[in-house]
């Protein structure tokens, strides 16, 4: 049974806003740096949450801690290196989750500096909850999206270094690798793979700082 707690679902919301929003423009961008303007056409060229939320993607994983966002759309054709910048602009979405991790964890840093008289440890508190929150959320989205999984950017990964999308096969693969991460997700094999590289990621980069 779910337990719904309010305040924590309202502390989680600006991380979930930001990983999902920052992801996508990441791949946006590189995806038109490389010559793709597809991205940039579609309106996707932005960081505003409305152009890459997904409504129910959003809910679900405000609600059921699993979500997803609008994918950003690319034609490969258009690049100059179609293998390397697919791989490229695949990579692009979980390193920018990396880069806000640490980019907050720099945030709680300073923070911590801000003289006590000019705000109360309630306020405090609960900012760093937040960021708290976005630095695990983005960490959340750095390692998840890395899984070779269908059709998650690990798997447009591995499979451009393999050079598997000309195969006929990859069409076969990529349409059963959905079933298999929805099984993955509902039986929490996901979790369970996921789990102790997000603890460890998060545990080296707090240490970093604190």
């Amino acid at each position: 049974m779910m337990n719904f707690d309010i305040r924590d679902i309202l502390l989680t919301i600006p991380g979930i806003l930001i990983g999902f929003s920052f992801h996508e423009y990441a791949h946006a961008q590189v995806a038109v740096w490389l010559g793709d303007d597809t991205p940039k056409h579609q309106g996707r060229l932005t960081l505003s949450p409305m152009a890459h939320i997904d409504p129910i993607g959003f809910l679900m994983i405000v609600i059921a801690r699993f979500g997803w966002a609008k994918p950003v759309e690319v034609n490969p054709f258009n690049f100059k290196n179609r293998r390397r910048d697919d791989i490229l602009v695949s990579l692009a979405g979980p390193v920018m989750n990396l880069f806000l991790a640490v980019f907050f964890l720099l945030i709680m840093k300073a923070f911590t500096f801000v003289p006590s008289s000019m705000i109360s440890d309630s306020l405090f508190n609960t900012i760093m909850e937040v960021f708290d929150n976005t630095v695990w959320m983005n960490i959340v989205l750095f390692v998840f999206n890395l899984l070779p999984v269908p059709p998650l950017d690990g798997s447009h990964i591995l499979f451009g270094l393999l050079n598997l999308k000309e195969k006929p096969i990859y069409d076969q693969i990529h349409s059963a690798g959905r079933i298999i991460l929805m099984m993955m997700i509902i039986s929490r094999t996901t979790g369970n793979i996921i789990g102790p590289p997000i603890g460890m990621i998060y545990g080296q980069l707090v240490g970093m700082f604190f």
